[in-house]
Order: C-alpha cells, then sequence, then structure tokens
C-alpha cells in the first residue's frame, strides 16, 4: 500500500505536484520584481536568491532547474542596456552556481519597468521536503535573516534626496544609512540553503520565507495552513541596525515593528520543536557565520498569529564576527588604481627629461640607453612595491565578504 502524496497549490511557498512515475513530486516556484539596489550584479544575485528561497521554504534544498525572467526597461538607452543587463544575467546565473543548480533559459522582453525573477524547478522524493503544516503547541518560531530590509534600502536613496533625509537624519548618521544598506545587500544575498537543510536535521514542523507581505502578513498565512488548532505569537524583531529608529521616524509608512514592512529575499520563519531550536541556531552560526533568532511561539489557537504590543527589537549590526560586512566595486576599484599610478608616471617624465638632458650635455648615446633602459626596469620596480605597501597599509582587506560587479 503506498502512501498518498500530498498535493499543495495555491496559498503557499511552491506548488507540489505528484508526478506519473515512481512516487515523485514536482516542485515549483516562481517570482519577480523590480529592482532596488543600484548594483545590477547584486540585483541579480538578490533575485535569484529570492526565487530559490521558495523551494527552501519547503525544506527542498536541491533545485534541478531555473529559468530567468527579465524585463528591460524602455527608458534605458541602448549603452546602459549594454552594461546593465550583462551584468544582471551574471549575478543571477552565479547565485544559481552557488546553490547548486544552473540557468538553462527562460523570457527576456522589454518593458515600461526594469523587473527581475525566475521560475526555480526540482523533482522530489517524499523524504526530500516538508509539508508546512504540521506545527504544534509548545513549538517556537525561529527566524534565520533579520528584518528591514526595504527600510536600508529606502534610507540609502534618500541621501540623495533633501526632504526624505531630512525626516530622518536626527535618528541615524549617513554611515549607519550606508553600513545598513551593505548589511541589508548582503543579507537578501544569502542563500536560505543551509538554514533549509537543518530543517529536516532539526525535525523542523513547518515553514514560510519573509518576503512581500512582511513577517506578520506571512506568519499568518503559515498559521492559516495548520491541521492542529494552534496560533503564532511573536515577541522578538531582529532588525538591521538602526532601521527601526528610521521607521518610526517615518510615521506609518514601513510599519516595520507591526510586521507589516516589505522584505525582499528575506528569511525563514520555521516552526521548530522547543527543544530543538537553540541547537538550530546554533548550527546555522557555526555553519554560515550568521544568526538565527527565536523570535515567539506556537500557541493552542484559531489559526491566526499576532506581534504582541512591545515586542522586543534586536539590534542585529553591520558588522559581524568574522570582520566587517564590505561591497567592493569595481569602479572604486579602478579610482585607486588610478591614484597610485600617478608616481609612475611623474618617476617617467621626469626620468626623461634628466636623461634627455645628460646626452645634450654629454652626447653619450651608450650612456644613454644604459641608464635609461636600467633606470626605467628598476624604478618601476621600486615604485610597485611602494605603491602596494601604501595601498595595502591604508586599505588592508579585512575579513570580508566580497561582491564585486
Amino acid at each position: 500500500m503506498h502512501m498518498a502524496i500530498p498535493r499543495i497549490g495555491i496559498g503557499m511557498d511552491s506548488s507540489v505536484t505528484p508526478v506519473r512515475h515512481g512516487g515523485l513530486s514536482l516542485v515549483q516556484t516562481t517570482d519577480f520584481f523590480y529592482p532596488l539596489v543600484d548594483d545590477p550584479y547584486m540585483m541579480g544575485k538578490i533575485a535569484c536568491t529570492n526565487v530559490l528561497s521558495d523551494l527552501y521554504a519547503m525544506g527542498v534544498t536541491d533545485c534541478d532547474n531555473m529559468l530567468m525572467l527579465l524585463g528591460v526597461s524602455t527608458k534605458m538607452t541602448e549603452k546602459e542596456r549594454d552594461v546593465v543587463v550583462p551584468l544582471i544575467m551574471r549575478g543571477f546565473k552565479d547565485s544559481a552556481l552557488d546553490a547548486g543548480t544552473t540557468v538553462t533559459g527562460g523570457q527576456t522582453v522589454v518593458n515600461p519597468w526594469c523587473t527581475i525573477g525566475g521560475v526555480a524547478t526540482t523533482v522530489c522524493q517524499p523524504n526530500e521536503y516538508i509539508v508546512p503544516d504540521n506545527a504544534v503547541v509548545g513549538d517556537v518560531l525561529v527566524l534565520t535573516k533579520p528584518l528591514g530590509t526595504q527600510v536600508a534600502v529606502n534610507a540609502h536613496q534618500w541621501l540623495d534626496q533633501p526632504d526624505r533625509w531630512n525626516r530622518i537624519k536626527l535618528v541615524v548618521s549617513e554611515e549607519d544609512v550606508r553600513k545598513g544598506y551593505q548589511r541589508a545587500m548582503d543579507s537578501m544575498a544569502r542563500l536560505n540553503r543551509t538554514a533549509a537543510r537543518l530543517m529536516h536535521k532539526y525535525n523542523a514542523h513547518g515553514a514560510t520565507d519573509v518576503t512581500g507581505f512582511g513577517l506578520l502578513g506571512h506568519a499568518q498565512n503559515l498559521a492559516k495552513h495548520q491541521k492542529n488548532e494552534v496560533s503564532f505569537v511573536i515577541h522578538n524583531l531582529p532588525v538591521i541596525s538602526k532601521m527601526a529608529a528610521v521607521a518610526k521616524a517615518c510615521g506609518n509608512m514601513f510599519q516595520l515593528l507591526q510586521g507589516h514592512s516589505a522584505e525582499t529575499s528575506g528569511g525563514l520563519l520555521i516552526c521548530l520543536p522547543r527543544e530543538q531550536a537553540a541547537a538550530y541556531c546554533k548550527d546555522i552560526e557555526k555553519q554560515e557565520g550568521y544568526q538565527a533568532w527565536i523570535i515567539g511561539i506556537v500557541e493552542k489557537g484559531l489559526r491566526t498569529a499576532r506581534i504582541i504590543d512591545k515586542p522586543r527589537v534586536i539590534e542585529v549590526p553591520a558588522k559581524e564576527k568574522d570582520g566587517e560586512l564590505c561591497l567592493i566595486e569595481y569602479r572604486i576599484k579602478f579610482k585607486y588604481a588610478d591614484w597610485w599610478m600617478l608616481p609612475y608616471y611623474v618617476f617617467v617624465i621626469a626620468q626623461n627629461v634628466a636623461l634627455t638632458l645628460t646626452w645634450y650635455l654629454n652626447a653619450d648615446w651608450n650612456g644613454f640607453w644604459y641608464t635609461y633602459i636600467f633606470g626605467t626596469i628598476l624604478g618601476s620596480m621600486a615604485l610597485c612595491v611602494l605603491s602596494s605597501a601604501v595601498y595595502y597599509a591604508m586599505f588592508k582587506p579585512k575579513k570580508c565578504r566580497v561582491y564585486s560587479s
């Protein structure tokens, strides 16, 4: 007698469809959105990561195939398209490779607005995914990424908009905003794959990923689909540092602490047995160097979710144990590379002037060429060593996650 394979359709993160052969299921998801960061390569990585999170929310760790969906804006010039589109595609493909899968096709269209997304597909045995409907009273809720990505991205855009910046400058500095933005990009580009793998190890009873409907919206949707009469109560809100203050300063614009602020490529919200939750959080930090947080409980109820009136806000800093988060872009590299070539140019010009004067005064061609050749070689080597030493001293690499566009 074969056990019935569940079919999951509209309403959850991924569709699960039993196939005709061998007790397998087709697990699929699709998602797309508008660009929210100004680095096209990172935007591609974030888009791919966001698509895959719907599979990871089902406990699926291996994706068999991806398609890319790209809408190229009609407002972009041909030159802008030639630069931006390949970078978006490369970021998307690189993230897929990090996830152990490949992009084999998709669709590119011309559109009034730029959009980026994709489709993720895999074929699974029943033990390779977790049906998200088994939460029981006594479980706890774990979140694997901090909240506040939308706030961080908007605050960064407002640095160039004086009317908006004036609303928040009393509660946050420009440095805080830039660090928060980097933290948000790092978080959005990080795969939830390890979190999904550990769901099996620690016997998770269900999960969802936190994205466009905010923490509370996704918690309510997950609670609604539970078999048992349970409700979720959220007590703690891990938020990117300073973003809670920014959200408060903006009134009802974000409603971050109410759980309604949209997230992009957010963390997994997981129902775990109470006795397993702390070990889960410790394991994910050990493997990835990132924290996960116990944010609430599962209690008897009517399949609803709520955030308590005064939740504890956990400030998640833009600096982690293994070093400050870094985003190094080619334009920054080129900027400093140009500066450190300046001494070499000065040296060559001065050398040519000196040698020309030497030849003019002494009319010694042999001495001229010997001096020129060996002087150029030795001088160039000395300047390279000196420039490298000064560059390293001023811009010494840290232990950091580097995303180069």
